[in-house]
């Protein structure tokens, strides 16, 4: 039986968490599902750090990974930690600006 290579790239530091995401395009509720499953427990084993999400090799996502990153934001905050995103390709960063998420998000 082959294993699945998982979505994401975690690497635990002192002050923060650093997650990069895999795929290029998360189009599906499948991998989004996926993508939620495998955040939950860095999500948990984060406590009260800086949590950063980079984006270095999405091109395009769909708007209920904005959701996703939303209940992630809520949940990081909730815990008394950061959520910070990174390297969002050009595409992407206008897509939090239409949406406005860039109020909500730490963005670099």
């Amino acid at each position: 039986m082959e294993q699945e290579q998982s979505p994401i790239k975690t690497e635990y530091g002192i002050d923060f968490t650093f997650v990069t995401f895999e795929d290029e395009n998360i189009l599906e509720e499948g991998q989004i599902v996926t993508l939620q499953k495998s955040l939950e427990p860095v999500i948990e084993k984060n406590k009260d750090n800086q949590l950063v999400l980079n984006f270095a090799n999405v091109k395009f996502m769909t708007s209920a990974m904005l959701g996703l990153l939303v209940r992630i934001h809520k949940r990081v905050s909730e815990r008394g930690g950061e959520l910070e995103l990174r390297n969002l390709d050009k595409n992407l960063r206008k897509l939090f600006e239409i949406t406005q998420l860039t109020k909500v998000f730490n963005i670099s």
